[in-house]
């Protein structure tokens, strides 16, 4: 569940299986491999990118020549093996080149993801840092962050409108700070559970010149309810990507994501919707007056979105169901309507 980037605008899935609905891949036990040894004498880009290919293949590390093109390109410099000058690859690599090579590709022996092993990954027109155990951005989310925009920029004034979006699950701040580039006139808050991804948010925020625009939050939308419905309020737009995978499907992981990212971020719950529903609960204490809310969800959840919502949520409107580009039911857009009770808070 990570994915190369190309040098159009089209990405594609690199490393995983598919096993039935889009963001759930099949785990395929595989022992941690040892490295080949150091070459003795000096060697090209080129001939390195060879070797790994070659012993990612011998040892079943999914996509072997892109995990060896995207490690060298990256220590080249580049984004990518086609954007490197091609008489750099016919170069000799230095004894520390080389080394740095061996010691990243060894890494990926463990089926850690790319994104992880150098650091950062493009998210749209955003480069951001990237560390475990925090969630990758997927390419969904990019879809998702396209429908908030297209809302956002349609909306009667918005160019001279003092907008507020607030991100449940910030992640690597992906979603939020693609938000507050594209709309200058954007306030963002986002929040999480972990403090390793509020770090991380800040520290991308900071990296690109948006950390007076986003504050961010070390809080659990479940365990923290009655701070966040005390912080936030006339929000334009509530936007999360949240856990939603079903339990039951956690153990069909590909080893890229259960031995490095966080549980938390992707485990739902038996019905996946564990989350969601608390997330829902409490919009309307958030949301101005036709606020909405944009969720990325598993295909499965929009018909119980919906039910649950109309059960249960008397505030909010379930407009819309959205697909991605695999035309997949992915995305839930909901609105505030107006209404004199009080969210019901979980906080078991």
């Amino acid at each position: 569940m990570w994915w190369r980037r190309t040098l159009g605008t089209g990405r594609r899935c690199l490393g995983c299986r598919r096993n039935g609905e889009k963001g759930i891949w099949s785990f395929h036990t595989r022992p941690i491999c040892s490295a080949p040894a150091l070459p003795a004498g000096r060697i090209t880009a080129l001939q390195a990118l060879d070797v790994w290919k070659t012993h990612f293949e011998e040892k079943g590390v999914t996509e072997p020549e892109h995990s060896s093109q995207y490690i060298i390109a990256h220590l080249l410099g580049a984004k990518t093996i086609e954007s490197v000058e091609p008489q750099r690859l016919t170069e000799f690599l230095s004894k520390e080149k080389t080394e740095q090579v061996w010691q990243l590709c060894t890494r990926r022996l463990s089926r850690m993801p790319l994104q992880y092993i150098i650091e950062e990954w493009d998210f749209r027109d955003l480069t951001l840092k990237m560390r475990p155990p925090v969630f990758i951005p997927r390419p969904e989310t990019e879809e998702l962050v396209e429908l908030v925009l297209t809302d956002l920029q349609k909306d009667p004034g918005a160019a001279e409108a003092h907008q507020t979006c607030l991100e449940v699950g910030c992640g690597s701040g992906a979603i939020s700070l693609s938000l507050l580039k594209s709309l200058p006139q954007l306030e963002a808050f986002a929040c999480d559970r972990s403090q390793d991804a509020v770090d991380l948010s800040r520290e991308n925020a900071l990296r690109l010149g948006l950390q007076d625009r986003l504050k961010v939050y070390h809080m659990d939308v479940i365990k923290d309810a009655d701070r966040m419905l005390g912080l936030f309020s006339s929000i334009s737009a509530l936007v999360s990507n949240p856990p939603y995978l079903f339990s039951e499907d956690m153990a069909s992981l590909e080893p890229e994501i259960f031995r490095f990212e966080d549980y938390a971020a992707l485990d739902g719950g038996e019905d996946g919707l564990n989350v969601i529903r608390q997330i829902l609960t409490l919009a309307p204490g958030f949301l101005s007056n036709r606020g909405r809310v944009y969720l990325e969800v598993d295909p499965r959840h929009p018909p119980l979105i919906r039910q649950w919502v109309e059960e249960n949520v008397e505030e909010l409107r379930y407009m819309e169901t959205r697909h991605d580009v695999s035309s997949r039911p992915r995305f839930c857009i909901l609105q505030k309507e107006e209404s004199h009770k009080d969210p019901k808070v979980n906080q078991d």
